[in-house]
């Protein structure tokens, strides 16, 4: 019987490959406002940071009451064309079905706005598969602030020690942390770079969503930053 109880996952740049409908929106922003379509390879390493990230990096800086304003725009884009693009990333089905299969509950804890997070759960039948979806409003708090990861790990069940909170971004690992869960890093995300340089105490780096499986039986009490399979 597998030692983990659960399994929690990051939404963007975990999960999913949502970097080409986000930086569609941006791109969207972009035209409107005289600029040229940028590649979406550009702005991939920033789809971690949101909305406020992506114009941040992709508009000139105009003050808080345009940002503010094409804030709004880009919510209203993203929300219409959020999944024209976007895929689950190459195993992700396998191994959820896997974790399924194997009687383990999994959940998603994102930073995404509920309005952002359900429409497209519900388009990949994933809404009535998922043990929990805690998103950015869910509570007054979101990661690197462990409440979201807690409140996940009381909605399945599932005691933090031997709950993965897997994602890609140094806030999912600080999260995780700080919950008292196992952090994994998805090698495969976003902001990786980022996370790595910040460090800290890791259960597994994981470089494929199909090696979490090798996982699942390891020792829940030890943390290391090693993406080979427990002894």
């Amino acid at each position: 019987m597998s030692r983990i109880a659960a399994v929690l996952f990051d939404l963007d740049g975990t999960l999913l490959d949502t970097a080409p409908d986000l930086v569609g929106t941006l791109n969207h922003l972009r035209v409107a406002e005289g600029l040229p379509v940028a590649p979406v390879e550009t702005y991939r390493r920033f789809v971690s940071r949101g909305a406020i990230g992506l114009i941040r990096e992709g508009l000139p800086d105009q003050g808080e009451a345009i940002r503010e304003e094409r804030r709004l725009r880009f919510l209203d884009h993203y929300a219409r064309n959020s999944m024209v693009h976007s895929r689950a990333f190459e195993g992700v089905e396998d191994t959820l079905a896997s974790l399924e299969s194997r009687g383990i509950p999994w959940g998603v804890v994102t930073n995404k706005a509920t309005f952002l997070t359900l429409p497209i759960l519900d388009a990949l039948g994933w809404s009535v598969r998922a043990a929990c979806v805690v998103c950015g409003d869910t509570l007054a708090v979101n990661k690197p602030d462990p409440a979201p990861v807690r409140l996940a790990c009381e909605l399945a069940g599932a005691d933090p020690a031997f709950t993965m909170m897997v994602g890609d971004d140094r806030r999912d690992i600080e999260a995780g942390a700080s919950a008292g869960a196992l952090p994994v890093l998805a090698a495969w995300g976003y902001g990786v770079e980022e996370a790595r340089a910040a460090g800290g105490n890791l259960y597994a780096t994981v470089e494929h969503p199909a090696e979490l499986l090798h996982w699942l039986d390891g020792d829940a009490g030890r943390r290391t930053g090693d993406s080979s399979a427990p002894g």
